[in-house]
């Protein structure tokens, strides 16, 4: 832990998610004082979720997901100038919160613009290599130029095997400063009794998030089962209702998220690392559905079933005849190591004179 006269050590943690609220709590434990700077939904979960903090608004990287599969991958190809933008107006931002604040470090949560020539820098990001097709080595050339801006890249995943992110986090040569972290999760497995026989976890970008739980809404309108779905959708207030025998949430806070899955016997939810990560902690079995075209949950998704972790179905073409192969496959609880120690090694980086 920071001596006294460090603890008062500002820093800042830049979220795209839960990367940002597990670095924000460490940070606390270890005697810093975290600032957070989000934007959109990721903001307002953090605010719920860490009150007592200071709070910023950051550029809003807008990326629009189109409905048909064909305009989604060809619109995407057109968003590199707003990535651009995105990144000059987070310079701008950071410039004046380093003088503002007198930070001593920031900590980006895969943001490629918020790093200061004056302070240390890390970036936290499992992708060392972006996958987009035929243009893998470009979206990987381009994300690594950025990467190499800050003094280090901590990946959230082991080093050595078993590794949750394969390929995406592991590159045989690069001039980077890696530093491999272990899994991040602010959930801690306990012992609860299954209530429901499925969870369901609804996430994403818009339209796909919609689609997504139209299309569970109606697979499950006939299950027999208990089955309860979260929307994902970050409101005032937290609702409850019920579609047909349904429970429908709209949002639930870390703690009661965390103890909702533990009370699940199996989970259905988008591939993302961040859910693969939440999954490996509390052990559970999964069935993935991969975001349609986003080729990085469809890597990690197939990763998953050729190992034997967890199987996937693409989204056209999930039936609830599938929920029983959940039940077959090992879950992901292999993947997590307690790494604690190794985070507070990384916060050294900020003790630099």
């Amino acid at each position: 832990m920071p001596n006294s006269s460090k603890k008062r050590t500002v820093f800042t943690a830049l979220s795209g998610g839960v990367d940002s609220s597990v670095a924000a709590a460490l940070l606390k434990k270890e005697g810093y004082s975290p600032i957070i700077a989000s934007d959109g939904k990721a903001l307002d979960l953090l605010r719920k979720e860490f009150p007592e903090l200071e709070f910023y608004k950051l550029p809003a990287l807008k990326i629009k997901y189109s409905k048909r599969e064909f305009w989604l991958k060809l619109g995407l190809m057109f968003q590199g100038y707003k990535l651009y933008k995105t990144i000059k107006e987070e310079q701008k931002f950071i410039k004046k919160l380093v003088l503002k604040k007198n930070l001593k470090g920031t900590i980006s949560d895969n943001r490629l613009g918020m790093f200061h020539k004056d302070v240390p820098n890390a970036i936290i990001t499992h992708q060392i290599k972006v996958f987009s097709g035929g243009t893998t080595w470009l979206t990987s050339k381009l994300h690594r130029f950025f990467i190499n801006k800050y003094d280090e890249c901590w990946i959230p995943d082991n080093e050595e095997k078993p590794q949750l992110s394969g390929r995406l986090g592991h590159v045989n040569k690069t001039r980077l400063k890696l530093k491999y972290i272990g899994l991040l999760s602010r959930f801690k497995p306990k012992n609860v009794e299954l209530k429901y026989d499925v969870l369901i976890l609804i996430s994403g970008p818009e339209s796909q998030r919609q689609i997504f739980e139209d299309l569970m809404l109606k697979e499950f309108s006939a299950y027999k089962g208990k089955a309860v779905l979260v929307r994902g959708k970050v409101e005032d207030e937290q609702k409850e209702q019920y579609k047909g025998d349904i429970k429908v949430l709209n949002y639930l806070k870390s703690n009661e998220l965390e103890t909702l899955i533990q009370e699940s016997e199996v989970v259905i939810a988008r591939s993302g690392y961040t859910t693969l990560m939440d999954m490996a902690k509390l052990n559970k079995k999964v069935l993935f559905i991969p975001t349609p075209n986003q080729t990085e949950q469809q890597y990690l998704a197939m990763r998953m079933k050729k190992h034997g972790i967890a199987p996937y179905a693409q989204q056209r073409k999930f039936n609830l005849n599938m929920l029983g192969d959940a039940k077959l496959y090992n879950g992901l609880g292999r993947f997590f190591v307690d790494n604690a120690s190794v985070m507070r090694n990384a916060f050294t980086l900020f003790e630099r004179k």
